[in-house]
């Protein structure tokens, strides 16, 4: 075969040319096979947390269905059987705050109501708050547990405490259910409901001074809930007695009982609502409060009781688009003894007070919230004795009015603003904050 010298010059000439082109042609192949490679291990990533986050919620859902405005009822023995994962599912939820005061807080207290436990105001300026590390799963076909480590900062040096250590005994049968370890108390409707899910950024005035912010202690809880229409759960706690309300663990570790009482329903399919009562009786020995260096000491027996009501909206049960929440308590508080303090020799007390809030949420649209809330305390005299201690009478009832909006950009993160005139003490503070909630990983489903 004979090729024309031109041609073949031609041919020569093309070579590289065409060699450089089939070279970038294959770039752009890979550079696009790469960014699909990138693309699907970025969707499976998202996947399987996603995957994580439903195993954590089918562990709960069971007893999440048996509160009032569920479509089903399952007892609530059954809330961890449900899950097929028996790996933990790990959480990890991150709060933090701004805050400011019009008045100075550092001696902030309310005449009649000296702080104990946890209680306190948010403290002033930027802040961490409460990291919370949750990890759950079953042990077993009869038995799951629960963890949180509460990670805080108190007087600049970390500190990491077992809040939550509980397991769950889950195939007892009947509607029975129980809980043995370290738990939140059943008393009242907000005080097992972990910080992350409140609706204002911190609790309402009678949990502060009635249980020291939040009633926390190692015990058992039995509960039964009834085969009926009607949602009715009844149970009752044993603890130690070891924290607020209570002190010392009196009655060599068996210091603390509750007793409760639930019922609830839906009014069609769009109302749902849930009253209850509960009482605790708990034996101080000792128990602190007021200043941390100077502490009042009471002894004695101290009864609380406390009835709740809530009531929710949301069209069709679609509580995603929007929705509407009253809720309200009621407190009566006897604290029977002795206490002695600073400048007060052991004295006779024997006072009743009560407290009671009212708050309304409403979700306008997908993302926003806008909440107010009144809280309110009264208390008996307790005496000329203590007339010039933090335990006398106040002049009137301590009292405060908030405000709050939120914006949340899904189920896992949410943004608040918060105003609170506060009319607690001698003269009003008004209080501004801004407080962040984040979490990741598993995060289980709420109850009512």
């Amino acid at each position: 075969m004979r090729i024309a010298l031109p041609g073949l010059a031609l041919l020569l000439f093309m070579l590289p040319v065409i060699s450089h082109g089939q070279e970038t042609e294959m770039q752009q192949l890979r550079a696009e096979f790469e960014a699909l490679r990138a693309e699907y291990e970025g969707r499976i990533a998202e996947l399987e947390q996603r995957l994580a986050v439903a195993e954590q919620n089918a562990r709960q859902a069971a007893y999440t269905t048996s509160q009032p405005g569920s479509a089903a009822a399952a007892p609530a023995a059954t809330s961890s059987s449900q899950s097929t994962a028996f790996n933990p599912a790990i959480g990890v939820i991150f709060q933090g705050y701004a805050w400011n005061y019009s008045e100075n807080i550092d001696e902030y207290a309310i005449q009649g109501f000296p702080f104990g436990g946890e209680a306190g105001p948010v403290s002033e300026g930027l802040g961490l708050g409460e990291t919370e590390l949750i990890m759950s799963a079953n042990v077993d076909d009869k038995f799951s547990a629960w963890l949180t480590a509460a990670l805080a900062l108190e007087d600049g040096e970390a500190v990491v405490e077992v809040e939550e250590a509980w397991v769950e005994a889950t195939a007892l049968p009947g509607g029975l259910g129980a809980k043995f370890g370290r738990f939140f108390s059943s008393i009242g409707y907000l005080n097992s409901k972990h910080s992350h899910t409140w609706d204002f950024a911190d609790q309402p005035l009678p949990y502060q001074v009635f249980l020291g912010d939040q009633y926390l202690d190692d015990g058992i809880q039995l509960r039964w809930i009834a085969p009926t229409d009607l949602y009715l759960e009844v149970g009752g706690e044993l603890l130690r007695g070891g924290r607020y309300p209570a002190g010392g663990a009196a009655d060599s570790g068996f210091g603390s009982y509750s007793l409760f009482a639930r019922l609830g329903g839906d009014v069609g399919t769009d109302n749902s609502w849930l009253a209850g009562i509960s009482y605790i009786d708990s034996e101080a020995l000792e128990r602190p409060s007021g200043d941390e260096d100077e502490p009042f000491l009471f002894d004695g027996d101290s009864t609380l009781t406390n009835a709740q009501f809530v009531w929710k909206w949301a069209p069709n049960g679609n509580w995603k688009q929007r929705n509407f929440v009253f809720q309200t308590e009621l407190f009566w508080r006897n604290d029977d003894g002795v206490y002695q303090g600073p400048d007060l020799s052991p004295s006779i007390y024997d006072v009743d007070q009560r407290g009671w809030y009212a708050q309304a949420v409403y979700q306008p649209r997908p993302r926003w919230r806008f909440g107010g809330r009144i809280d309110r305390l009264s208390s008996d005299d307790p005496g000329a004795v203590f007339a010039d201690t933090l335990l006398g009478a106040p002049a009137r009832d301590p009292r405060r009015y908030s405000l709050m909006m939120d914006w949340s950009n899904s189920e896992f993160s949410r943004l608040r603003l918060q105003f609170t005139n506060d009319e607690t003490g001698f003269v009003d503070d008004q209080q501004w904050g801004i407080q962040y909630i984040h979490s990741i990983g598993a995060h289980g489903a709420h109850a009512f």
